[in-house]
């Protein structure tokens, strides 16, 4: 990565279910290389890795009931990891003759997590029918890689304007299409949540949509699941990731406000911070900060525990 990127993912079971069936990823890519054996000195070191050369993160929502969503998340994500690390060519430094080919990897790589979840229904009657949305970003700066099955969702903010990425695989958002039904009123639909399209569920074809886009410093990206985007509204969203702060905080707020509007749903987030020179400053002086304020409650904490100590002798 040329771009220094603070990243954060965050999963909650919510306010009404029992179970968690979200899942999510962030990874690094780079090159490593083995050592066997060397005349010269590594440290007893074997492995050596190369810097980041891109990044991977996704958010996943299961469905099926019975543990059975649970299980086809976790299956998508473990087969597109297998699949990233042993079936893909990976792309470190992009040409524009190749981006046909990454478009099509990436389609690939959402027809394994597919065939990995009928392998895994087929064996087990009770769980047929179990399915899972998954949205990938795969990340070679500047280039941004959407690959995305399902109403999960990517958002890039930039200059303070939210724009959705993704489409929504849902029958709702078909209706909006068709002119059947306004976008104003596709949130509160009963087909809001009716999707045509997932991995598993039933269907043997994978219907995986690719968008591009090329980010610059100051963007931050958004994946989640639905069950943020069923209480808050994109128009919502927007205040909550202009208070800024780190990764981890807008996480933090983007889960508390949807679980104060209801959390009727798991809620998973992964966002990611794109820093410029200004940025990085801030987010440096804020680490500095949190650590001295670490520092000065853990001394305040021993005092106390001295005069108490004290107080009871």
């Amino acid at each position: 990565m040329r771009c220094k990127m603070d990243c954060c993912g965050m999963t909650d079971v919510g306010r009404v279910r029992e179970t968690n069936e979200d899942q999510f990823l962030i990874a690094d890519l780079n090159k490593s290389m083995l050592v066997h054996q060397t005349s010269l000195s590594q440290d007893d070191h074997t492995r050596l890795f190369g810097g980041s050369q891109g990044a991977l993160l996704l958010v996943a929502d299961g469905m099926g009931g019975h543990a059975a969503g649970k299980q086809a998340s976790t299956i998508a994500v473990q087969a597109l990891e297998h699949y990233m690390l042993n079936t893909m060519p990976w792309f470190f430094h992009l040409q524009q003759s190749q981006e046909s080919d990454l478009q099509d990897e990436l389609k690939s790589a959402m027809e394994a997590c597919q065939q990995s979840i009928e392998l895994a229904a087929s064996a087990r009657p009770e769980q047929r029918g179990m399915g899972t949305t998954l949205t990938m970003a795969y990340i070679l700066w500047p280039r941004l890689y959407v690959v995305h099955v399902g109403d999960s969702r990517c958002y890039l903010f930039r200059a303070s304007k939210l724009e959705r990425i993704t489409t929504d695989q849902t029958m709702a958002q078909q209706l909006v299409e068709q002119g059947v039904l306004a976008a104003t009123e596709a949130p509160k639909s009963r087909w809001s949540h009716v999707l045509w399209s997932c991995l598993g569920g039933g269907s043997r074809k994978v219907n995986a949509e690719v968008y591009k886009a090329t980010l610059t410093a100051g963007d931050t990206l958004l994946l989640c699941t639905d069950g943020l985007t069923t209480h808050l509204l994109d128009d919502e969203l927007v205040p909550i990731l202009r208070q800024g702060g780190n990764a981890e905080e807008m996480c933090r707020r983007l889960v508390a406000a949807a679980n104060d509007a209801g959390g009727t749903d798991n809620i998973t987030v992964v966002v990611a911070r794109f820093l410029d020179a200004k940025q990085q400053e801030a987010l440096a002086h804020h680490a500095r900060a949190e650590e001295t304020a670490a520092t000065n409650g853990s001394h305040a904490g021993k005092q106390m525990e001295g005069e108490l100590a004290a107080v009871g002798k």
